[in-house]
This record gives structure tokens, sequence and C-alpha cells, in this order.
């Protein structure tokens, strides 16, 4: 039977605490009060806090039922084509059977985009978030619901395409209020092809993936307007999911190229550089521009070759050092190429600095393993220790995958842990002259906590060009 809005209100600690929880106002829960129903949006995340199915959540009198939202909350297990609640155009299939319902946005699918759905934690950037391209082989849910804000622009993409397969947002697509906007984030992903789903109940969506993990999801926006979930989950269930996945391969640039842009000072523009500069080599696994830009600004000639480039053709361009990009998939795959390579220049003693998935390379080819995270870690703000200062940054971070402490060998020591939850965070090698990090100095989060760690890496050219 169902259970009474001062009830369900009650259980969950009020109206104030009930408002935190479901991320409306309190003017909305006398709303709800007034109108005896609970928009059905919220049921899955006060069904979870609570305790209650979802029948004691539906209203007593069925008319009192929320129509206006397209979401309509989630349906589990549902194989038909026409279950869509009234003003539905997208739908968000996981792999477990949970659909959820939205409206589409951004470019039409004719068929579904399917990828590992994950959630990103950042308040803003997420154009720079969007054109990462380690967000290859996924479906981003951002947690912060108003997205669209600042529109888009040329100059923050952080590559020429969009690796991620889609965006999962709780709001309508705002329209852009920023004066460097040159198009709405809406017209933006039309001419990407990248498809998104708004209206999703994006709270409860990043509990059940913090909760149970990641998993496969599709995104299916078709432009006739007609869902067949049968097919939707079949194919969701049969993607075959990150591990063991290269794609690297996929996002890297196709040839070597130059980069001289600095980053950006405001109001003059590109950062100005001076003095002597380092010849790098940067290995492109899938590499963000600002990386880019801030070795330019700590001083380095920049040099880019492909993720598939063999040790003899990096040691030919005369480096003074080799950068190991970021970059998408499962490490364990991209080290089957990266790895000899990575061995064969740290032999010939140039110095050595990894990001991201640069880092967990560097690790195996130190002889340390990676492995899967459950959730990952994705967004900003996320604290990171340096054990050999006890400072505390806050960075941003984008991966899967992580490196395991206790593979690596005696003569490789850890250097900054995660603590949100001890995980590894960079190391640094006793033999070689050779460091990384697994989160992102070059997003700068804090907002420049871990520069610093570009200019080690010139430092230690400096050093080890001192010593030859």
């Amino acid at each position: 039977m169902p259970m009474s809005i001062d009830t369900i209100i009650a259980r969950l600690g009020g109206p104030e605490a009930t408002a935190r929880l479901t991320g409306v106002g309190t003017e909305a829960i006398r709303k709800w009060r007034q109108a005896q129903a609970i928009p059905s949006r919220h049921w899955p995340v006060i069904a979870q806090a609570t305790g209650l199915s979802l029948a004691d959540l539906q209203p007593a009198d069925p008319t009192l039922q929320d129509k206006s939202s397209p979401t309509g909350g989630s349906t589990t297990g549902s194989s038909m084509p026409d279950a869509r609640p009234d003003g539905a155009t997208a739908a968000l299939v996981l792999a477990d059977g949970t659909i959820l319902w939205g409206k589409g946005f951004g470019a039409f699918t004719q068929q579904p985009s399917i990828g590992e759905i994950c959630f990103s934690t950042g308040m803003t950037g997420y154009q720079e978030t969007l054109t990462d391209p380690s967000f290859a082989g996924q479906i981003i849910t951002f947690t912060f619901p108003h997205i669209g804000n600042v529109g888009t622009n040329v100059e923050d993409d952080e590559a020429d395409q969009v690796a991620a397969r889609g965006l999962v947002v709780k709001e309508d697509v705002t329209e852009p209020a920023n004066w460097r906007s040159t198009a709405s984030l809406d017209a933006w992903l039309k001419k990407r092809n990248v498809p998104g789903i708004a209206g999703v109940d994006t709270r409860s969506l990043t509990l059940k993936i913090r909760d149970k993990g990641a998993q496969s999801a599709a995104l299916f926006y078709p432009e006739n307007g007609k869902f067949d979930l049968d097919a939707l989950q079949a194919a969701t269930k049969a993607w075959p999911g990150l591990e063991g996945m290269d794609l690297a391969k996929e996002v890297t640039c196709k040839a070597p190229y130059t980069w001289d842009k600095s980053v950006w000072d405001w109001p003059a523009g590109t950062r100005a550089v001076s003095g002597k500069r380092r010849k790098v080599v940067a290995v492109d696994y899938g590499a963000k521009r600002n990386i880019l830009r801030c070795l330019v600004a700590a001083g380095c000639d920049v040099t880019v070759v492909p993720a598939t480039t063999t040790a003899k053709e990096i040691l030919d361009l005369k480096p003074e050092g080799v950068f190991l990009s970021n970059g998408p998939g499962d490490p364990a795959a991209t080290a089957s190429y990266a790895v000899p390579a990575i061995k064969d220049v740290l032999d010939a003693g140039i110095p050595l600095f990894g990001i991201c998935l640069g880092h967990q390379l560097l690790a195996q080819a130190l002889g340390g393993k990676t492995y899967k995270l459950a959730r990952g870690h994705r967004g900003a703000n996320q604290p990171v220790k340096d054990l050999s200062t006890g400072r505390v940054e806050i960075t941003s971070q984008n991966h899967g995958f992580a490196v395991d402490a206790d593979s690596l060998p005696a003569d490789a020591h850890v250097t900054h842990v995660s603590l949100f939850d001890g995980s590894n965070e960079g190391l640094a090698s006793d033999r070689y002259a050779a460091f990384s990090v697994q989160y992102h100095p070059e997003a700068s989060p804090g907002p420049s906590d871990s520069y610093y760690l570009f200019e080690r890496f010139v430092a230690l050219i400096d050093a080890h060009a001192s010593k030859n």
C-alpha cells in the first residue's frame, strides 16, 4: 500500500534532509506534501535511503503521479518497446537491466552508443572533460547538475575529436552565459556526432556506480523515436568492457608533429617562454593539449610522436627527455608495444616523466603491475599526498586502472598516494632518472598545486645533462 508523503519525509529525517538527499529546495518538498506525490525521478534514491519499495512511493491516486519529467525514474528488467514515459526521447540502458529514460540532446544515434558508464565530479570544465582522450570507450555522467552554462569555444578543446561515447546530465542543458562562448554545448555535440541524455537522476546513477562498480551501458537517442529495449539490453551485455582493451591506438596522433604553444596567462594570452629549451619527445597515448602547453611553459621544445613509435625512432630524434602521456583503455593491453620501447629508453639513460596511462606504463616497464579499480577516479578536488614533503595537492584525475604499489620492484618507490582510498598516485625509480604520477598536474584544480612536476622534469633533464 502506498505510504503517505509525510511519513516518507519523516523517514528521511524531515524536509531539509529530504531536500538535501534529492537535490531540491525545501519549497519543492512543500509542494510534494501539497500534491501528495513525489516526482518519480526521485524514487530510486529515496528507496535506497529508506528501504521502501517503488510501490510504497507511488501516489494512492495514480492521477497525481508526476508526468512533467521525461525521465519517469528507472525501469528494471523492462522489455516493452513502448514502455517509455511521456516526453522521453532517449534511453540509457545498463548491463544490470536498469533502464533510465530522459530527453535526448546533441546528435541522434542510428546505433546505440555503448561504453563503460562512469561519473565525473568536476563542477566546471565539461568541454575539457569531453575532449580528454582518456575518456575513450566511456559514457560520462556529470554529477554537477547544471551543464552547458559557459557554452563552448575552440580554445578549450583538449583534442580535435570527442573520444567519449556520450554524456548523461540531470537538468536540461542550459544556454551559455559566458563571453568566451562561441557555440552552445548542444550545437557543439551535434557537430561532433556525440549524443547526450538529460533528465536522469544522476545522483542515483552515481550511487549505483559507486556501490556496485563499473558496468557497460548503451545510450540511444533515435531520430524516429523507436526503441527496442531487448536489443539494447543484449548489445549492452555483449560489450566486452575495458579490461584487455587497447584504446591508445584509436586516439593517438597519426604522425609526429611539433608543439610550441605555451599555457594561457590572463590577460596577455600565451605565456612567454625564455631561457634554454630542452628537447623533449612526448609519446602520445591520448595526450591532452594542456599537458603539451605545460611542457612548453616549463622550457621544453616538444615533438609529439604516435603511441606505437619504437625506441629506436624515439632515440633517433636525440631527445634530452621523454614524456609518456595520459590515455584510455587497459594499460596491460597497451603495454604489449609500449613497454618494450619504454624499457629501451630507460636503458639509454634518457630522463623520463609519465602521467596517468604513462604512469601505469612506466610502472610495468619497471616490473610492476596494474589492476582495474572498482569505480575509478574522475573529476576534480581529489586529494593526493606527496610522501616526500607531506604536502597535500588538490588534483584532477581520470583513470579506471591503477598501479599495484606492492608489485613495484625494490629499486622503485611510491611518491604519492590518494587520500580517498590509499591507491598509488606516483612513483620514482631509484635506478633510472624516471618518475610519474597518476593524476593530471596540467588540469590545475588547485589551481597550480601540481605544476612543480613539470619543473621537476626539466630539472631532472638539466641534472642529467650536467653529468654528460
